[in-house]
């Protein structure tokens, strides 16, 4: 971070720690730090782009939260959130406050509740910076390259890599550069960083993302998810209340018309909304593990409460037809964007839950249940790659590892989706649509692939929906699993 002499630091008055038993105060008071702060930013940016380069540098600091606990605590071992490991003191740097308010509240509640002590909110060491500080602000103009004769870091704080990055979630953290333990997943850094990525990748603001998201590989779901929000907004006892799409484009009736950009962002992105939060997001993520990898990157800030990847995939065994399901239970990494953040070495379980509302949501979709569900869905292990024609190549190397894993269907996301999950500790899963058999020479011609995704695509979308309501209706702690904390985790979900 760019460093300066104190004396020509011009910065709102430091908030010492104020301790706080009702989580809803402790919230409100970070509300208040962060508006001060940022407001603080966005008046000397707003001076600086009319020119009048400023005297003194700008700086305002994150609001934090910290913790502290003299004693080890017996908490719920059911609970896999809410609490400190060991006695200590542990802290967090928060942006947003409003955007994340019930998620923070909740935190916080669970902390106050599991070790009896209050929780302190204060201002932090940490400076904003203040692209971060204006992006949210529709308010302001931005000047662009070469207007000002000064560089905007000369009087300003800048992304700073070292607060910037995955550590927390990748388990390589130290503590904090004051002693303290980490509270939370993410930096606050961090998450600006992904809220400003997101906007950008998606062309939506991040205040329109449900907890329920629902990756995609193709157009054909987009379609089939619009046709399905019409309808949910028609009906009152469906608690669904506006779709927004691309551009921040809103519909709330089903005659309403939703217009479609002039040029549509790299992940586009559709948000059925509840008042709670509690809808369903659809990200049409493209295809390929780098773009699965870049959305669940910053998605995972928003901490949804489960991602489900729903598109199409090669089947590998000669008994399914297109059009069959599969769950996944198991991945074959041959993705590689995570080797670096997850050894391939790292099992990715399946899910109970996730798993269970899948195949209930089949069953009622398809009407089939039992043992009739496996002339339609098999579970098994899905093999996800990074090269798209793989067929091209000699066959004998990746056709004896998809053999010798028993994969039963092959495609470019599902296994960086789950594998990010369980590294951000978002609960995951998989179900695709059999629309191609490579090794037994059934590719879709064009005739055939129109009636493919005529009669299959709407079945998919609403058995991904449906399940994303099955997991809505369960208890939070049911859902963020055990199996997705390590030893040493933090107390935030």
């Amino acid at each position: 971070m760019n460093s300066a002499d104190p004396l020509t630091v011009a910065s709102p008055p430091p908030a010492p720690m104020e301790p706080f038993t009702d989580a809803g105060a402790a919230v409100a008071r970070l509300c208040a730090l962060y508006e001060e702060a940022t407001g603080f930013l966005a008046q000397a940016f707003s001076r600086a782009a009319e020119g009048l380069r400023p005297e003194t540098r700008q700086r305002a600091f994150y609001p934090q939260v910290r913790i502290t606990t003299a004693s080890h605590t017996k908490s719920d071992s059911r609970l896999a959130f809410g609490h400190v490991a060991e006695p200590g003191t542990y802290s967090a740097t928060i942006t947003r406050p409003d955007l994340f308010r019930n998620y923070l509240t909740q935190q916080l509640d669970l902390l106050i509740r599991a070790h009896g002590v209050p929780v302190e909110v204060g201002s932090s060491q940490t400076p904003i910076p203040v692209h971060f500080a204006v992006a949210s602000r529709a308010d302001l103009t931005i000047p662009q390259e070469g207007v000002l004769d000064y560089s905007l870091r000369d009087v300003f704080d800048v992304p700073d890599l070292a607060s910037m990055n995955d550590d927390i979630v990748n388990g390589t953290a130290g503590p904090n550069p004051d002693g303290s333990g980490h509270l939370a997943p993410f930096t606050a850094q961090r998450v600006d960083y992904s809220l400003a990525r997101l906007a950008h990748y998606t062309a939506t603001r991040p205040e329109h993302f449900q907890n329920h998201v629902l990756f995609t590989n193709y157009q054909f779901y987009v379609e089939e998810f619009e046709a399905l929000a019409r309808a949910a907004l028609g009906d009152p006892a469906s608690g669904y209340s506006e779709f927004v799409g691309p551009g921040d484009q809103s519909i709330t009736a089903p005659d309403q018309h939703l217009p479609v950009p002039a040029k549509l962002p790299q992940m586009p992105s559709y948000h059925l909304k509840r008042p709670d939060g509690q809808g369903v997001t659809l990200v049409n993520i493209g295809v390929g593990p780098s773009n699965a990898k870049t959305a669940t990157d910053h998605i995972a800030v928003l901490r949804p409460h489960a991602w489900l990847m729903v598109g199409h995939c090669a089947g590998l065994r000669n008994s399914q037809r297109l059009g069959d399901y599969v769950l996944a239970h198991a991945y074959l990494r041959e993705d590689h964007v995570l080797d670096d953040d997850l050894p391939v070495w790292v099992p990715i379980p399946a899910l109970a839950e996730i798993q269970i509302a899948l195949q209930e949501a089949v069953a009622e979709v398809t009407r089939l249940e039992g043992y009739d569900l496996k002339r339609i869905m098999r579970t098994g292990t899905v093999a996800t790659i990074d090269n798209r024609n793989w067929e091209l190549r000699d066959q004998s190397g990746p056709v004896q590892r998809l053999s010798q894993s028993r994969a039963v269907a092959l495609d470019m996301e599902s296994a960086t989706i789950a594998a990010n999950g369980f590294r951000f500790r978002v609960p995951y899963g998989t179900l695709l649509c059999v629309s191609d058999k490579p090794l037994h020479g059934e590719l879709k011609l064009p005739g055939m692939a129109t009636e493919f995704y005529r009669t299959q695509v709407a079945s998919h979308l609403r058995i991904g929906v449906r399940a994303m309501e099955k997991l809505r209706d369960m208890p939070l702690e049911r859902i963020h699993s055990r199996k997705l904390r390590s030893f040493d985790e933090t107390a935030f979900l």
